[in-house]
């Protein structure tokens, strides 16, 4: 599918495309006789997983090292098994400090709602 194609399926806008693409991100994007370039399924595969990683907060550093490392092969899966470890380490933590925050906001809501406070 073309890139527009690919954009609307993926959410993800032309430029950001050729942004991960020129990036290291999306690796041997196969083109058409014209130079349009041709994405597949597998590409759509990686990319949804990238996204998730992105909207879980990983920085795009870590994310090209991931996609490096992917490229080298199955050589490499405990570094990258290591590096989503990482990673999920950092998100509990995040979530863990979030439900404290929603804990606070809630008691408080509870408070308002109790008429106990000005």
């Amino acid at each position: 599918m073309n890139i527009k194609d690919f954009s609307s399926l993926t959410g993800l806008s032309s430029y950001t495309l050729r942004y991960y693409e020129k990036i290291g991100l999306l690796k041997n994007i196969n083109r058409s006789l014209g130079g349009q370039r041709l994405y597949n399924h597998q590409d759509k595969i990686w990319i949804d997983f990238v996204i998730k990683l992105k909207e879980t907060g990983m920085p795009l550093s870590k994310i090209q090292k991931d996609a490096s490392l992917r490229e080298q092969g199955k050589q490499t899966v405990e570094l990258r098994q290591s590096l989503l470890e990482e990673h999920r380490q950092l998100l509990q933590a995040h979530l863990t400090k979030q439900q404290e925050h929603l804990s606070a906001l809630d008691n408080k809501i509870k408070l308002y709602k109790s008429g106990k406070i000005c």
